[in-house]
């Protein structure tokens, strides 16, 4: 039986993916900086890849912030300075916030029956402030983010220090829900919990097996029924 619910943020309680377009859009605009929807594409794929970097140990977090808009403008000629455009980005970004579908209704309808927990390698100050934004604290029993923790999903290192800090928890009864392969479920397997991988498309997982598969966040409540 699960009692332990540990939620991913970004793409799977809150769309990530409009979020970064909308801030890197008012960024490059207030700076006079003319852009291409496949420069904001392109931005897209720089930030995931500097993110993926992050999670096998090949960089630090500084180097992610700054190394994704360096990379960036010098791909286009940007001249603008990528240390000013990183500071005025995670300021847009940490003040808005849009919602994955049927994710604020599913907090509501778990929050009765379940515990859950928030785990994120997001920045804190951008995670923080997005989550005021979007006023789901409150669902929350802790709120674990890897920047304060000092280790980043999928190390074991990161879980460990979550799980320490749940009281009464059990790996048996805990389930990992998020949309990354390479941190929220190769994660959870590396801290021995079961796994429950949101893939909207439903592409094949591929080497990394999740022990659960959903494409809308309104299938979870029934799969819970039946662990």
């Amino acid at each position: 039986m699960i009692r332990f619910l540990l939620f991913d943020l970004d793409d799977t309680i809150l769309d990530f993916g409009l979020s970064e377009r909308a801030s890197l859009t008012r960024t490059l605009t207030d700076f006079g900086v003319s852009f291409t929807e496949k420069q904001i594409e392109r931005y897209h794929e720089i930030n995931a890849e500097e993110w993926k970097r992050l999670e096998r140990g090949k960089c630090t977090r500084e180097e992610v912030k700054l190394g994704r808009f360096v990379r960036f403008c010098k791909e286009f000629g940007i001249k603008t300075d990528p240390a000013i455009l990183r500071t005025t980005y995670e300021e847009n970004l940490a003040k808005g916030h849009f919602f994955v579908e049927g994710a604020q209704e599913l907090l509501e309808r778990l929050v009765p029956d379940y515990r859950l927990f928030l785990v994120s390698n997001g920045t804190t100050a951008v995670q923080r402030g997005r989550l005021a934004s979007a006023g789901i604290e409150h669902y929350f029993e802790g709120i674990f983010l890897s920047e304060e923790i000092g280790f980043v999903k999928p190390q074991k290192e990161f879980f460990d220090y979550c799980f320490a800090r749940i009281p009464g928890f059990s790996k048996d009864e805990a389930l990992l829900v998020g949309d990354s392969l390479s941190s929220d479920i190769l994660g959870g397997k590396n801290a021995g919990i079961k796994t429950c991988w949101f893939s909207p498309k439903g592409q094949d997982p591929g080497r990394i097996k999740p022990d659960y598969t959903i494409q809308k966040l309104s299938e979870l409540p029934m799969l819970l029924k039946g662990c």
